[in-house]
């Protein structure tokens, strides 16, 4: 129960942030990319100041044996570039430039009854089901074949 009430009170801190910059708002998001017309640089201010508290909060959490609510700490074991990643960052990067949301920002947009973040999400979880799909045939594919 701790830990649902935790991750409930930083996920309304984060929709706060994301609502108050502005980032629900596609519009502003899609202006960023405008450079050549009504470029708006608050996105980068926004990703800047984050990515400020995000190296903050890991040079002092990952000094710790362990997390405060979990075993071990789960990073990522793997820093190969390969073809998975690059689609998916891509196809992440075409949608947010298309739609003007990202996860971060649709999911607190839903809240602010954003018709167009309902479309995104489901657009988005739908998505997940097919790559996990298309993922989890390949690799039964891959199986039967070895």
């Amino acid at each position: 129960m701790q830990r649902i009430v935790l991750a409930g009170f930083i996920g309304l801190i984060f929709g706060t942030g994301i609502a108050l910059s502005g980032m629900a708002n596609p519009a502003k998001v899609l202006n960023f990319f405008d450079i050549a017309g009504a470029w708006d640089p608050s996105l980068l201010l926004v990703m800047g100041a984050a990515l400020v508290v995000t190296a903050i909060g890991y040079f002092f959490v990952l000094k710790r044996d362990k997390p405060v609510l979990e075993a071990k700490f789960h990073l990522p074991t793997s820093r190969k570039i390969d073809l998975p990643l690059v689609a998916g960052s891509a196809i992440f990067g075409i949608g947010w430039g298309i739609s003007g949301f990202c996860p971060g920002g649709a999911i607190p947009a839903l809240g602010l009854g954003e018709a167009s973040a309902w479309a995104f999400v489901g657009s988005m979880l739908a998505g997940i089901f097919a790559a996990r799909t298309f993922r989890q045939a390949l690799e039964q594919r891959a199986t039967q074949s070895a």
